[in-house]
């Protein structure tokens, strides 16, 4: 046999084409008759690098990009659908005037040989550090020198992980946010997965038969504590007196608490703390982290910061602060001048004005959620201290939840066991969209949900 190029004539289409490029044609020398076969397969090609088996670990794709595919297919089975997202925690509303005005300002002075800057220091811009303490911290002890800026809470998180280790064992809310628990995989933290969570993590049930907070005389020791407060998901605040509980139970067993304090600005209630640092032995046991995001609609800007007391240290007696100002120098450039520029003005007293209108905003929008899920007769949660609503829905998995209101009011909401084990029976609603949206959602909700549907 030997090969010919057998191709499509003239007015061939593409199929045409596509099935010649996938076949091999040979003649025979003795009979001169024409045969097909098929091509050989591509061969795929493998390196010798054998893929984290830590990773490997994580159970299916992360919850909110999960999500995302699943309005997607919605949205194509209803291509004319106006689908309002409740789902992912994602500032809606426009930067304020005067803050977006500090960013323009600095955007424009990168153009002009005077206003130029390169890299700043990796801690951050030291006069929005020293802004931050006298703003948040000054009253509690804390020093500007203890404050790194950052592009994010979560960046924050995973970057301590990577600093303490795989060798540390990990406690977390019941429900969290996931990236606590899924970070501790990704690092070698945890074993396998089971029904109840990862093997090697200390899930601290929160329900609300425990008003949200865990009973710590069940909870096994641990390197480790993830805290969040107001929670994600549940918008529960903790107090003042179970503050004290955790920051006791961290200093009797030697653990670090990672206290994130991303929805702190939403608190109204006197008797739960914004900074764990209100409460006394905090900074010798606890870091805390915090953002932009949630007060400022930094979420696309990227910027927060985590404090790193100087009494803090490690079991021989080294300074916890020292390596992670070690890390931050080796895998982080500092945060952008432009987006530190904004967090300058948003600490300013007209920045602060206008953060706090629009954390009010959301907090409105929280409560018209909570009021009409009320209404309906549901179990509701949250929304007070936070800009989240958990709402209890028990009977069938939060997963077929999410998909059935998603299929009946087109209106994305998050399930609970997204969140951890103790948040099945649960979906979260956010408050963050515009206000003609959420009272769009109100009225589906009504139509779909009320007494006479």
């Amino acid at each position: 046999m030997t090969s010919v190029n057998l191709w499509p004539g003239k007015g061939a289409s593409l199929r045409d084409f596509a099935a010649c490029r996938s076949l091999q044609v040979s003649r025979c020398r003795h009979c001169s008759k024409i045969r097909a076969v098929a091509a050989p397969e591509k061969q795929e090609v493998r390196t010798s690098l054998r893929r984290n088996e830590n990773i490997g670990k994580l159970q299916a794709g992360y919850l909110f990009p999960e999500i995302a595919k699943r309005r997607r297919a919605h949205q194509e089975k209803f291509p004319d659908a106006h689908v309002i997202s409740l789902g992912i925690g994602d500032t809606t509303e426009p930067i304020t005037g005067f803050v977006a005005d500090a960013m323009k300002q600095a955007a424009d002075g990168l153009g002009t040989r005077q206003g130029y800057s390169g890299y700043g220091s990796e801690q951050g811009n030291p006069k929005l550090r020293e802004a931050i303490c006298n703003r948040f911290y000054a009253s509690l002890g804390r020093q500007p020198q203890e404050i790194f800026v950052s592009d994010g809470s979560k960046c924050d998180i995973g970057r301590m992980q990577m600093m303490f280790g795989s060798g540390a064992k990990v406690a977390v809310q019941d429900p969290s946010y996931p990236a606590y628990v899924d970070s501790s995989v990704m690092i070698g933290q945890t074993g396998g997965y089971s029904e109840t969570g990862y093997d090697g993590i200390e899930y601290m049930v929160c329900r609300p038969e425990n008003d949200f907070f865990p009973d710590l005389s069940q909870v096994r020791p641990a390197d480790l504590i993830f805290f969040c407060s107001p929670n994600n998901p549940t918008g529960a605040a903790a107090t003042r007196e179970q503050l004290q509980q955790l920051v006791d139970f961290a200093s009797a067993n030697g653990s670090v608490v990672i206290y994130d304090a991303a929805y702190s600005l939403y608190i109204s209630d006197a008797n739960c703390p914004k900074s764990i640092f209100e409460i006394p032995g905090a900074e010798t046991c606890c870091v805390e982290t915090c953002s932009f995001s949630k007060y400022a609609g930094f979420t696309g800007v990227r910027l927060g910061w985590t404090v790193v007391p100087e009494q803090l240290r490690y079991a021989d007696g080294q300074q916890v602060i020292k390596d992670w100002n070690r890390v931050t120098n080796t895998i982080f450039n500092g945060a952008s001048n432009i987006a530190q520029a904004g967090g300058l003005a948003c600490l300013e007293p007209q920045g602060m004005k206008e953060m706090q209108q629009t954390i009010d905003f959301y907090k409105e929008n929280a409560g018209i959620l909570y009021s009409t899920f009320e209404e309906l007769g549901f179990k509701v949660h949250g929304g007070k201290n936070a800009p989240y609503i958990w709402i209890a829905i028990p009977g069938k998995p939060s997963w077929d939840t999410f998909a059935d209101i998603l299929e009946r009011t087109h209106i994305v909401t998050t399930p609970g066991s997204g969140f951890g084990p103790a948040g099945e029976g649960f979906v979260r609603a956010s408050a963050f969209g515009h206000r003609d949206d959420i009272m769009e959602a109100v009225r589906r909700f009504k139509e779909a949900y009320g007494k006479s549907s």
